[in-house]
């Protein structure tokens, strides 16, 4: 990468003050150059010389290294590529570090639960998940999907209890892949639970019949309605184009956490009114109850089974991320402190991000019966704008406007998703993205292109272009480094702009310097889809 050269040649250039320092290197502005260091500046503050004095030598030192530098300003200095390296730096722009190579990492992403619609927030962490797993992938580590969902509690007994006091509920009727229509007994049995004194007393029984499974109809309804849950969420999932994840279930956490909570009585947690519960203040949190007054287990400690779960499924694992909505954050803190009291490895290995809340533009956030907006209500919503803008509308181009829609904005935000944006062909999407990648694959169509083209002089438009090509390892490795896929986002429009541009201005085909111009067309093509695979969203040849 060439960065790293850089960095390299500044630091050994750096080697004759005898002070230590990290060069940092920034992008410019194009017209000042391709990088810019204060690495003179930060010399200065160490050893007590003049800046410009400092960077004079630097850049004396940096000639020879395919690389013109320049003084600017009090001790900044630009640093211009020669059009060889900057030529090469393109060729190879999808050749990615690997920072996280011979890595394991798991990370748990998407956890709708059985009984319960899969929602537009749910659609939001499996997008946000399934991209930055696959960055991941990409940076040299073996990444295992992972889900989480709650297959017992209060919700599941909600929506059991609405199936046993509706008339009309039918097994034959229920599910299909429009619509789960387990989630409108859930519904029901939830608003039953506030209102109703009787119905809040049946439904807590069947919640704790779920847990020892004592009742036969209550065993039935149970196994048949979480089988048929998973099973809409797996077709909703391939419909969207989200890779499959290993799924672990709250059933078989639970006891893994009420034991680990008793090994660690009066240790990390106390007794309170009956109560077990962990002080979270000694860490600068809160208190939280990890075991009800009832005896029951809370999420607290479900999930501190979990941990435990993913560490005997994956002895080798290094790292363990979290993505869950930032309503999550505090929650995730107290969990975590507890934990590392009593397995501090497994709480140092765990990362927990959250993004924001997901609304849309138009204000609608009910489906058309009601209730929540569901992931499906979403792509059906997608879907209807697309046929205003696509002849041919397809699921590609659906989970493009999707997912692009979500990723480009920075983690951790609230999102406004506006679906007439998403699907247009004149702004920052999804489907604007794919066509750009399609017509490239139409240039390149048209004539061969050979591998033995090399660069002579660039002009402007030449070198523009392949200056952003050469960006892609740098823009990946901060993705990488950060689980930002927005990062990605950003630099795939920016460099559909700086195509356009050089469109715009440069014959291609018969042209004297077709052959050089074709190779930077596949290297555009070619970063384009690469950056594309890294958002889950395909690079078609024809749309």
């Amino acid at each position: 990468m060439i960065t790293e050269d850089i960095k390299a040649a500044l630091k050994k250039a750096c080697q004759q003050f005898g002070g230590s320092v990290e060069p940092e290197l920034t992008r410019p502005e194009e017209q000042f150059g391709d990088f810019s260091t204060n690495v003179a500046l930060q010399l200065a503050k160490k050893i007590g010389k003049k800046p410009q004095e400092i960077a004079a030598k630097i850049v004396d030192e940096l000639k020879g290294h395919g690389i013109k530098a320049e003084i600017a300003g009090p001790g900044f200095i630009n640093i211009r590529l020669s059009d060889e390296t900057l030529w090469q730096a393109a060729m190879s722009a999808v050749e990615l570090p690997e920072p996280n190579k011979g890595q394991e990492i798991l990370v748990e992403f998407g956890d709708p639960n059985p009984f319960k619609e899969m929602h537009i927030g749910h659609a939001y962490s499996y997008i946000v998940g399934d991209s930055i797993a696959s960055i991941l992938e990409a940076s040299g580590a073996k990444v295992e999907r992972l889900s989480y969902h709650g297959d017992v509690g209060l919700h599941v007994a909600k929506a059991i209890w609405g199936m046993k006091n509706d008339p009309s509920f039918d097994k034959e009727k229920i599910g299909g892949t429009i619509r789960n229509n387990i989630g409108l007994y859930y519904s029901k049995g939830s608003l039953a639970y506030e209102r109703n004194e009787k119905a809040k007393a049946e439904i807590e029984r069947i919640n704790q019949q779920i847990y020892d499974r004592s009742d036969s109809e209550i065993n039935e309804l149970y196994d048949w309605g979480k089988q048929k849950s998973f099973g809409y969420f797996d077709q909703v999932l391939k419909d969207l184009g989200i890779h499959q994840a290993e799924r672990f279930l709250e059933s078989e956490s639970a006891q893994k956490g009420e034991k680990l909570v008793e090994q660690n009585l009066d240790k990390v947690f106390e007794k309170s009114d009956g109560a077990i519960v962990y002080k979270g203040e000694k860490a600068g949190l809160h208190t939280r109850v990890f075991i009800t007054s009832a005896g029951l287990p809370t999420y607290e400690t479900k999930d501190l089974g979990l941990a435990e779960l993913k560490k005997e499924a994956y002895p080798k694992a290094n790292r363990s991320i979290i993505i869950t909505a930032h309503e999550q954050a505090e929650y995730f803190k107290v969990m975590l402190a507890a934990l590392k009291e009593f397995d501090p490895v497994t709480a140092d290995m765990t990362t927990h991000i959250y993004h924001g809340f997901v609304s849309l533009s138009s204000g609608k956030m009910s489906s058309r019966s009601g209730e929540v907006y569901s992931a499906v209500d979403l792509m059906l919503d997608v879907d209807e704008a697309a046929k205003k803008q696509f002849k041919k509308q397809n699921n590609s181009l659906r989970n493009a406007a999707i997912k692009y829609g979500f990723l480009k904005h920075r983690l951790g935000s609230d999102i406004v998703y506006d679906m007439a944006e998403s699907v247009s062909l004149e702004g920052n999407s999804g489907p604007y993205l794919q066509y750009a990648h399609a017509r490239a694959c139409s240039i390149l169509e048209k004539v061969e292109t050979t591998d033995k083209a090399e660069a002579s002089k660039l002009d402007d438009s030449e070198r523009s272009l392949a200056r952003k090509i050469s960006e892609y390892p740098e823009v990946f490795a901060k993705a990488a480094n950060e689980l930002a896929p927005s990062h990605v986002c950003n630099y795939l429009y920016e460099l559909a702009q700086s195509f356009n541009r050089f469109y715009e201005k440069s014959r291609i085909i018969e042209d004297p310097r077709e052959a050089m111009r074709l190779k930077l067309v596949k290297n555009y093509r070619d970063v384009l889809a690469n950056g594309l695979n890294l958002l889950n969203i395909e690079a078609p040849e024809k749309v």
